[in-house]
């Protein structure tokens, strides 16, 4: 029945037709800055009016109010000169423009060594360090740090996407006396060097008593019959990965793997560092690597047992004083590995964390989520007819407006 406020008029008839191109520019500049970064380029392509809303600095400042985005993971292989990423929201791959600074001589074969936001920073062979956006291809070399010995640790860190501003941490010097120095983007410049001092052993005998042993190498003959050295030979690109978290009461701390492989913790705000316990007795086959998931540091381990593998993700419980398993994979997955010496290595973003799992016989990509215990392998990487062997990844948000 049709009354008299028009509720009896056919549907069609009441649908008001809306376009985004009625939108003015600040509202429309709004609505795009929530599309995912991916389908933003594509939509550029629409109109010249769209196109131009990704070089507006207003549009730049909209899409640092988006709180986060869906991570991409930067894949790092053999060959360092090109840039191919997992995209998790899409769940495919990505090719994206090899940023320009990059492709100079003097920074071929840079190996990216952190990532924090939306950069990457890359280390080039002479020591010095580039930062890109690898979504835009803008880049920046910073200026040379001074000369470290026995470099441990590069860790970055970024504030919030509006204040465009970073920071990168250099943990160096003997395990027994170690130090840190952090670049400061809005000074563009190295700061002065900090010396941290070993914090004593508050945990009774969790902890060991002496970092001094770490510099000395153990071996011992492996279940194959093959003679195993305690030193960890990591992936060139994970050779200083390490993390960097923000604790409740605001202190900023580093962590780290020595070269036994165990984990290391480095407090910048207190100048303090120690050394957690180790995860397996010192005569075990294991590959070991370190994440930070919300916050928090996660340790990732592929170990060897009563002939099968397991891997597993850990997290230290400061009440119990040890450390706590959280999430496992499944048997009938983790045994292909048993037996195959393979290394692993890892990045996380939120509850995500991609394995990078690689032998002479084996190249997996593992997708875990931690939230649901969920462990799902990643599709191969096809480019020109091949399929891609990635050593190590890298997560990053895809944000336009990170600057660098």
């Amino acid at each position: 029945m049709e009354g008299e406020d028009g509720w009896g008029a056919p549907a069609a008839s009441r649908k008001r037709k809306f376009a985004l191109d009625d939108l003015n520019q600040d509202l429309l500049e709004r609505v795009l800055s929530w599309l995912p970064t991916s389908v933003f380029f594509r939509l550029t392509s629409v109109c010249k009016r769209w196109k131009s809303v990704a070089e507006s600095s207003t549009f730049q400042l909209a899409c640092s109010q988006i709180p986060s985005r869906d991570p991409w993971f930067f894949m790092v292989d053999s060959h360092l000169n090109q840039c191919v990423v997992f995209d998790s929201a899409e769940r495919n791959w990505k090719t994206l423009n090899y940023p320009p600074l990059l492709r100079l001589n003097r920074n071929i074969n840079s190996i990216p060594v952190a990532a924090h936001g939306g950069l990457i920073c890359f280390r080039n062979p002479s020591g010095h360090y580039i930062v890109c956006n690898p979504v835009t291809g803008s880049s920046r070399q910073l200026p040379p740090p001074p000369q470290n010995q026995s470099l441990h640790a590069i860790a970055m860190n970024s504030s919030s996407a509006s204040d465009h501003s970073y920071k990168l941490v250099l943990v160096y010097g003997e395990l027994s006396s170690l130090a840190f120095r952090i670049y400061n983007s809005n000074l563009n410049l190295w700061e002065e060097e900090i010396k941290m001092n070993r914090k004593a052993e508050n945990l009774d005998k969790c902890f060991q008593a002496d970092l001094d042993d770490d510099d000395e190498t153990v071996y011992f003959l492996s279940m194959t019959g093959n003679v195993v050295a305690t030193n960890m030979q990591r992936s060139p690109s994970k050779q200083y990965s390490s993390v960097i978290t923000r604790n409740d009461t605001g202190e900023e701390i580093v962590y780290f793997l020595s070269s036994s492989g165990t984990v290391v913790s480095c407090n910048l705000t207190g100048k303090l560092f120690f050394e957690y316990p180790k995860l397996l007795p010192v005569l075990s086959e294991y590959s070991i690597d370190i994440v930070e998931s919300n916050g928090e540091l996660l340790v990732v381990v592929l170990s060897e047992f009563l002939e099968t593998a397991s891997l597993r993700v850990w997290h230290f419980d400061e009440h119990m004083g040890g450390w706590r398993q959280i999430a496992a994979m499944p048997p009938a997955m983790s045994h292909e590995f048993y037996g195959k010496k393979v290394d692993i290595n890892c990045s996380a973003a939120g509850n995500q964390i991609l394995i990078c799992i690689n032998s002479g016989e084996i190249c997996r990509y593992i997708l875990c989520d931690l939230e649901g215990n969920e462990w799902n392998e990643l599709p191969q990487c096809i480019k020109e007819g091949e399929a891609k062997e990635f050593m190590s990844a890298f997560s990053f948000e895809p944000r336009i407006e990170a600057s660098v």
